[in-house]
């Protein structure tokens, strides 16, 4: 932890260190387990916070103990001059890693600029290696445009090049074995994702989910022998290797979550933190903000509400008697801060 800065436990004892900020709630593609339905309520452009704003609530954020931070969605390579926000980011001492999500549409033309800004790591998300599918699955033909800008993105430098892949029972799960040989041919670490029943993921059905366990259970028939990798910690993903040494990740959160060591929370676009994926709200900091609140003031509500957290919503989907979609579409059409493209995955 950054000296100087303080450790802000909630009710469970998490530490407030992740900090996921969404920078734009558009997006480029339409992904069927993010938004599958035909049109959403977008933010008002007012709303969005400036970088200047941004900039100043994460100084709020660092002071409480918060020292990762990864920028998020929608689309974050949408939102205009982004490299000019990581810049202010990256020369902030308090952040110890700072990172990016993106879905690797416009990230060729982007790669270097990003790395010459300041960002350390990136994780593309890439659900399927075939044309059609991606077509299928997104709404758009734009496969070669992502395998380009992750071929940009792993010569560009990155600490770290990450592939996110969701794993859907009948649409991609035939292609666990390829996606790990495709990350060995670029230099990344495939991480495959449950698929799970939060915000617009309206078309969700535990038949559709593929496990952990069965992941490992199929990747192992091919490979060999897997082996867990030490030293999680807080990460999302719990990480494996392969007989020849080659590492992937599982992120489990909707057979095996891992609520209790969670320390992480979301900034969407325009100023609402939310302390939980599954949150059904937040706490508005973009008006406080925008009022006049120092950065000692807005400190002091962050901390005082991360002190009160309790939320377990992963674990408590988990033990849902009649398991199905989280959110109804109607209640998504109200509040456009229900969805995932808002809150940022």
């Amino acid at each position: 932890m950054h000296p100087g800065s303080m450790s802000t436990l909630d009710r469970f004892d998490r530490p407030l260190r992740s900090l996921r900020i969404s920078v734009t709630d558009r997006c480029n593609l339409r992904c069927q387990y993010c938004m599958p339905e035909a049109d959403y309520v977008w933010l008002p452009r007012e709303s969005i916070l400036t970088f200047e704003e941004t900039a100043t609530l994460v100084d709020a954020f660092t002071s409480v103990g918060v020292d990762r931070v990864r920028i998020t969605g929608g689309e974050p390579l949408l939102r205009r001059n982004l490299p000019e926000l990581l810049e202010q980011l990256a020369a902030k001492p308090a952040i110890a890693d700072l990172s990016l999500t993106t879905n690797g549409v416009l990230l060729r033309d982007q790669a270097a600029a990003l790395r010459a800004a300041g960002l350390h790591r990136i994780t593309v998300s890439l659900d399927t290696l075939n044309g059609d599918r991606f077509r299928e699955l997104a709404r758009f033909n734009e496969l070669p445009a992502v395998l380009a800008g992750i071929d940009a993105a792993s010569r560009a430098g990155f600490d770290s090049l990450k592939v996110d892949t969701v794993v859907l029972r009948h649409r991609n799960d035939d292609e666990l074995v390829p996606m790990i040989e495709y990350g060995k041919s670029v230099g990344a670490e495939v991480r495959f994702i449950e698929y799970m029943d939060v915000g617009g993921a309206t078309h969700w059905s535990m038949d559709a989910v593929v496990s952990r366990h069965e992941i490992l259970a199929r990747l192992a028939s091919v490979y060999g022998p897997i082996a867990p990798v030490e030293g999680r910690d807080s990460a999302p993903a719990e990480r494996f290797r392969l007989p020849d040494g080659t590492t992937f990740g599982i992120i489990a959160s909707t057979t095996e979550p891992f609520c209790a060591a969670c320390d992480r929370s979301r900034l969407t676009a325009d100023g609402l933190w939310l302390l939980c994926l599954y949150a059904r709200g937040g706490l508005d900091l973009r008006r406080p903000l925008r009022e006049g609140a120092t950065r000692g003031e807005l400190a002091q509500l962050i901390a005082t509400v991360w002190s009160m957290r309790a939320d377990r919503g992963a674990e408590e989907r988990l033990g849902a008697a009649a398991r199905e979609a989280f959110i109804p579409i109607a209640a998504l059409k109200r509040d456009a801060h229900l969805e995932m493209h808002t809150r940022g995955g």
